[in-house]
């Protein structure tokens, strides 16, 4: 119980920092905001690290306990695992572009929808490759791992990061950036396909956080390199 207690509360520090780090006031001077991003680079370092050597701690009683292999022949599990599948948010930029089309270019909310999610299941196909960790064995625990010698360029059964993961929690971050009184419903839908993925025995619990903090990195960088944010309430 002690690990499961020390999970529990390291999670709620995480998730209480989440909307610190997720804010960005443009009304304030620049001065500020910049020292307010160093701030928020400080804390996404600090809360990262403590989170994925967590749920590498964590990893052996996750592969043992969370089983469910039918979790995706129900609606619910359907629900959460396509939240990992990128066409459902090139979906939702779709109308993002579409309610401002009025706009001789591509409005800014359409363009973080659409690139986060896609920018955040790249970085996870490039991590694969260099990480080279191997998807869990159903029958045994263990961290297995393939030589750069043995298809550098191939990431067939490699589990680190969550490419689904990482697409649900690049699009949830995107849409709490600019719809922030909606980000717990976004969170939760990611934090559902990460949970999915451990039940299937598809990923070990560590391949999901690393992939939930490499999206917010991930959004938290393109966010800035299209400009200001224009949120909505």
């Amino acid at each position: 119980m002690a690990p499961l207690a020390t999970a529990a509360v390291a999670v709620a520090v995480a998730i209480g920092l989440i909307p610190r780090m997720m804010s960005h006031d443009v009304s304030r001077p620049t001065a500020e905001r910049a020292s307010d991003t160093g701030l928020l680079w400080r804390q996404w370092l600090v809360v990262s690290v403590a989170a994925v050597g967590l749920a590498h701690l964590l990893d052996p009683v996750a592969w043992q306990y969370l089983r469910k292999a039918n979790i995706y022949d129900g609606d619910l599990g359907r629900l959460l695992r396509v939240q990992g599948f990128l066409p459902t948010w090139l979906f939702g930029a779709l109308m993002l572009r579409l309610h401002g089309s009025g706009q001789s270019a591509v409005p800014r909310p359409a363009l973080l929808l659409m690139l986060g999610p896609a920018l955040s299941g790249a970085a996870a196909e490039v991590l694969k490759l260099l990480f080279r960790r191997l998807r869990p064995d159903a029958e045994a625990f263990g961290y297995a791992f393939r030589a750069f010698s043995d298809g550098p360029l191939s990431n067939r059964g490699m589990g680190l990061p969550s490419s689904h993961v990482m697409v649900a929690f690049g699009g949830a971050f995107a849409m709490a950036r600019l719809f922030p009184r909606t980000r717990w419903v976004w969170y939760s839908l990611a934090a559902g396909c990460a949970l999915t993925r451990v039940l299937a025995g598809a990923h070990f619990l560590s391949d999901t956080v690393v992939g939930a903090c490499v999206s917010w990195l991930v959004v938290a960088w393109l966010s800035a390199r299209l400009g200001p944010e224009h949120r909505h309430a």
